[in-house]
C-alpha cells in the first residue's frame, strides 16, 4: 500500500455543497445550491441549509460514525424508510440480489454481499466525489472485495465487470453519472447479465442527462432535480415518497422498490400523479 497518498475525501452533501475532509478535519465547504431539504428538516431539524449547518452536520458524522477516518463504523441503522441503501439491503436479505457494487470513502468502488454492510456503507454517505485509501477501512471491508485498494478508485463500470467476473448473478449497482449508467446498461445488454441500475444524487441533472437516465436505469431518486421530477411526471412512472420520491423506471426496478415496501408493511408503489402532499427540496435545480 502506498502510504504517501494524501488523505483527502471530497463529498457532495447537504444542499449540493462540496465538502473536503483531510485527516479527519473539514478544510473546505462550498456554498450550497439548495436552501431546503425535507429529509434533513425531518431528521436533523435543519430548516435552512447554510455553510454553518453543513459544517455542524459533517462534524457530527465524523464524530458519530467516523466518516472519512480510520474510526469508520458500519453499525448504522436504517436512516430512511425507503432510500437506495435500504432498498438494496432488503433485497439482498430477501435473496433478490447477491451482490451490490457500491462506493465507500477510504475504499472507492467495492462489492458488498452483507445486508448490514450495504446499509453501513451507503446509509450515511452519498455523493462521494473523491477518496483516498484508509487502511483500517480497507481491512474492515476486506481487500478482495475492493476494486483497487492501492488507489481507492471510484469506477462503477469496472466494479460491475468485477462482479460479473466473480460469478455473481443478480447484481445491483449504485451510480451517479448518466454516462456510466448508459455504459453499464450496454454491458447488461451485451453480456445478458442480470444487473439492476440505481441512480442517486441527481440534483443539477440536465434534461438531456435525465432522459439518458430514464432510458437506461431501473430506479432513480428525485433529489432536487427539476428535470428528473418533470420526466417522471410525464412518463407516469411508479414511485414512492412525497418529499424525495424514488422512481421505479422498469419492472425490475419496481420489484426492488416494492420488496422494500412489502418488508415495511406498506402499500406497493403507485403511478398516480400528481404526488399527494408533494414537499420537494427548494429550489429544484
Amino acid at each position: 500500500m502506498n502510504n504517501q497518498i494524501e488523505d483527502e475525501h471530497i463529498i457532495e452533501a447537504l444542499g449540493m455543497s462540496q465538502i473536503t475532509i483531510k485527516n479527519g478535519e473539514i478544510t473546505k465547504i462550498t456554498e450550497p445550491k439548495i436552501d431546503y431539504c425535507p429529509l434533513f428538516n425531518k431528521k436533523r431539524n435543519i430548516k435552512t441549509i447554510t455553510k454553518e449547518e453543513i459544517k455542524e452536520n459533517i462534524e457530527f458524522r465524523i464524530k458519530d460514525f467516523g466518516m472519512c477516518t480510520k474510526n469508520r463504523s458500519f453499525e448504522i441503522k436504517d436512516l430512511l424508510t425507503v432510500g437506495i441503501s435500504e432498498i438494496l439491503k432488503t433485497n439482498v436479505a430477501e435473496g433478490n440480489l447477491d451482490c451490490v457494487v457500491g462506493v465507500c470513502e477510504g475504499v472507492g468502488t467495492l462489492l458488498l454481499t452483507d445486508p448490514d454492510l450495504i446499509q453501513g456503507v451507503g446509509g450515511r454517505v452519498s455523493g462521494l466525489v473523491k477518496t483516498t485509501p484508509i487502511l483500517e477501512i480497507i481491512d474492515k471491508l476486506d481487500e478482495k472485495n475492493i476494486l483497487d485498494p492501492k488507489t481507492a478508485e471510484i469506477n462503477q463500470i469496472k466494479g460491475v465487470k468485477k462482479a460479473i467476473k466473480e460469478g455473481y448473478k443478480n447484481i445491483a449497482v449504485t451510480v451517479v453519472s448518466p454516462k456510466d449508467v448508459q455504459e453499464i446498461n450496454k454491458i447488461r445488454n451485451e453480456t445478458k447479465s442480470n444487473i439492476y441500475i440505481l441512480v442517486a444524487h441527481t440534483s443539477t441533472t440536465t434534461i438531456e442527462n435525465a432522459e439518458l437516465l430514464f432510458e437506461n436505469a431501473d430506479i432513480i431518486t428525485a433529489c432536487a432535480s427539476k428535470n428528473v421530477i418533470k420526466l417522471a411526471e410525464e412518463k407516469q412512472v411508479y414511485h414512492y415518497g412525497k418529499s424525495v420520491p424514488i422512481y421505479a423506471i422498469t419492472e425490475n426496478g419496481r420489484k426492488l422498490l416494492d420488496t422494500r415496501l412489502e418488508f415495511l408493511g406498506k402499500n406497493k408503489s403507485t403511478n398516480n400523479y400528481p404526488i399527494k402532499d408533494f414537499n420537494p427540496a427548494k429550489p429544484l435545480i
